[in-house]
């Protein structure tokens, strides 16, 4: 790496630049542009009323002060001899500059021949004519130093890149070189120069991911694990208990994970499926599969209610079975703490269900051969190392109820064995889902007090805890206070939220699941796993405010019966983003097209948890946009990885990654 003091700016630059983590020259090379400026000759459209045009300066300047802002105002003539008004905010300092038969370039908006500037340069259009890069940059640093630094480190860097793309796939995907495109993404002469340095960098980014992801792969088909020994027919026999069939995807999974573990390698499965597909009926026979082979298995949920939720289903699942269950949590008293660290040392604990807890180093494991984590993108990299590195050769199987098409998941989690459960249980009747323009419950009150006549229950779900001034946006204390006001002594209002002690949160489920609360009022704390039959209204106030995997998600908590369910999402808002995607969700009811909508709009790194998930953060490329180029480059980092096994091709490149890996190698596991 070159030193970025080879710059000779002043130490005060130098600062700012490392606060933007620019360190090295090269660090200023790969901080790309967030867009460019187009300096060309534009006059409005009907639809368009940005303008950049030259003329002459044909008035005197007026400015008008109001305390410390200013206007300033005058008339120009363009070419076609066209007059117009300019205006121009807190640039008084550039008055000096249009005396009259000046000529200069304005750039801003245009209506009716009058034209509120965003800048005014003191030159003729061509001489600045062109297109330029535009950087995000902190304070202290204007774009034309930045420009002025990115080229002499261009220069003194002198040639020292490196093709990572080899010749072969360079040519047959028309892709210019390195040197060029570090040159054209940063100083392009035209819009062509853009695109052809964006089409490198996209690629060289994604192949250098995929290659990364097969050589995980591969590392992980090398490590030996247990083939664990099991009596299938006993496995059969539970399959055959339960009181209801497993649908078609189910089956397939569980083949899968029954397959991985009697396999002498290390199990890395990724298991998604849309809510209420029935990932925890997989998972169980998965934790019986590992009980019967004499191991003890771990699942690990997010939060403290679905861990304890997870617990009473395994519970329910095993009751006429041997298997001994644990639940550890952190609101365990230090009594019971001690009585289960006892339990899951010594092996008289079959299954442990809990929370981050499961991995602190007071738990020591008899013989942990099985970790199931459950919405995976909720841990970190780190916390999921951490409890796999508590037993020998554990395999691994990691849930999320965020689906995502196969062949995306295969792409971003390259690195692990996917399963997918598409198909939902039979009997299931979907959510009729309803977007409502409105900021108060008066539109569905009579259907919603009919519903609880009925003996129903209902969810309220708020985006904010408390009232907040900088947003508008209903809070659950506020709703939680008005519903127990408005129904009194008819229906009981529970209120819950992250911010409650676990025991309270605890409580308020609890009296939710036993009917005692008819109302629970609540912000996404209930988003995954919780499951109430008896629940089958949901309204949802500011829904705008939510992404559509997640109020998918969170409508995901009714219908979880034989009844017909309802979800009112409400918003007042006039966006046409916004009520287009609440329109969507009214009649769409497939988790993985609605995320595949969501992650179009939004990006994976906001739909599934960008540094949480371990997902790559790329520079240039979309997983979403550029999906076409990240096909193109898997396909190419397998048939590179087979050329380097069969006849050490490519061996350069494979040993750059190699060394990558091992550097950050939590990355790895």
């Amino acid at each position: 790496m070159t030193d970025i003091k080879l710059l000779k700016t002043t130490s005060r630059r130098l600062e700012i630049l490392a606060s933007m983590n620019i360190t090295t020259l090269e660090d200023l090379i790969y901080q790309y542009p967030y867009r460019y400026e187009v300096i060309e000759e534009k006059y409005p459209t009907d639809e368009d009323e940005h303008l950049i045009i030259e003329a002459t300066v044909i008035s005197p300047v007026k400015i008008f002060f109001k305390g410390k802002m200013s206007r300033m105002s005058f008339e120009v003539e363009d070419k076609y001899l066209q007059h117009f008004q300019v205006n121009i905010f807190n640039r008084h300092f550039l008055r000096q500059h249009l005396k009259l038969g000046t000529t200069i370039t304005i750039i801003g908006k245009c209506v009716n021949h009058r034209i509120t500037a965003s800048d005014i340069k003191i030159k003729p259009l061509q001489d600045i004519s062109g297109i330029y890069p535009v950087y995000s940059l902190k304070e202290g640093i204007t774009q034309k130093s930045f420009r002025q630094y990115v080229k002499k480190a261009l220069s003194l860097l002198n040639h020292e890149f490196d093709d990572f793309i080899p010749e072969k796939y360079r040519i047959q995907h028309h892709l210019i070189r390195k040197e060029s495109a570090l040159y054209c993404i940063h100083f392009p002469e035209n819009k062509k120069d853009v695109q052809e340095a964006l089409k490198y960098l996209k690629y060289e980014e994604f192949l250098k991911f995929q290659l990364t992801m097969q050589l995980m792969k591969q590392q992980r088909t090398q490590e030996m694990g247990i083939a664990k020994d099991f009596d299938v027919t006993q496995l059969q026999s539970l399959i055959l208990s339960l009181p209801f069939a497993l649908t078609k995807d189910q089956q397939t999974a569980i083949k899968e994970i029954v397959e991985d573990l009697k396999s002498p390698q290390m199990m890395y499965r990724f298991l998604q499926g849309d809510v209420g597909s029935g990932k925890t009926v997989v998972s169980s026979v998965a934790l019986y599969a590992n009980y019967l082979a004499g191991y003890q298995g771990a699942l690990m949920a997010p939060t403290e209610i679905l861990a304890t939720q997870h617990y009473q289903t395994l519970s329910r699942f095993f009751e006429n079975t041997d298997v001994r269950i644990e639940l550890l949590t952190g609101s365990l008293s230090l009594k019971e703490k001690e009585r289960v660290y006892q339990a899951i040392q010594s092996g008289e604990a079959d299954i442990v269900v809990g929370t981050h807890a499961l991995f602190q180093k007071k738990v020591v494991y008899h013989n942990l051969g099985f970790v199931i984590t459950d919405e995976q993108h909720r841990f970190g990299v780190m916390q999921r190392k951490a409890l796999k590195n508590k037993g020998q050769q554990v395999d691994f199987l990691i849930m999320s109820a965020t689906p995502i098409p196969r062949t995306l998941a295969i792409s971003m989690y390259g690195d692990m064995d996917v399963s997918t459960i598409k198909t939902m249980p039979q009997g299931r009747l979907p959510v009729k889902t309803q977007y409502i323009h409105s900021s108060s419950m008066k539109p569905i009150l009579k259907h919603l007090k009919s519903y609880l006549a009925q003996g129903g229950q209902c969810y309220v779900i708020c985006p904010l805890v408390e009232d907040s001034e900088n947003l508008e946006a209903k809070s659950a204390s506020q709703i939680a206070e008005a519903m127990q006001k408005y129904f009194q002594t008819q229906y009981n209002v529970g209120l819950l939220h992250g911010q409650m002690k676990e025991d309270e949160k605890e409580k308020v489920m609890n009296g939710f699941l036993n009917n005692t609360i008819q109302i629970l009022v609540s912000t996404t704390v209930v988003e995954v796993g919780v499951d109430v039959k008896n629940a089958n209204m949901m309204v949802i106030y500011n829904a705008e405010r939510f992404g559509m995997s997640q109020l998918h998600q969170l409508r995901g908590r009714i219908g979880r019966g034989q009844e017909q369910a309802y979800c009112y999402l409400m918003s007042s808002s006039s966006s046409k983003e916004a009520i287009e995607r609440l329109k969507y969700l009214e009649k769409s009811h497939d988790g993985f097209e609605i995320s595949l909508y969501d992650l179009k709009l939004r990006g994976p790194g906001e739909v599934l948890g960008q540094r949480q998930s371990g997902l790559p953060t790329f520079l240039v490329a979309d997983i979403m946009k550029d999906f076409p180029i990240l096909s193109i480059a898997r396909k190419d980092a397998d048939e590179i990885i087979h050329d380097y096994i069969q006849n050490h091709e490519y061996q350069g490149i494979v040993c750059k990654i190699q060394e990558k890996l091992q550097v950050n190698n939590e990355y790895v596991d």
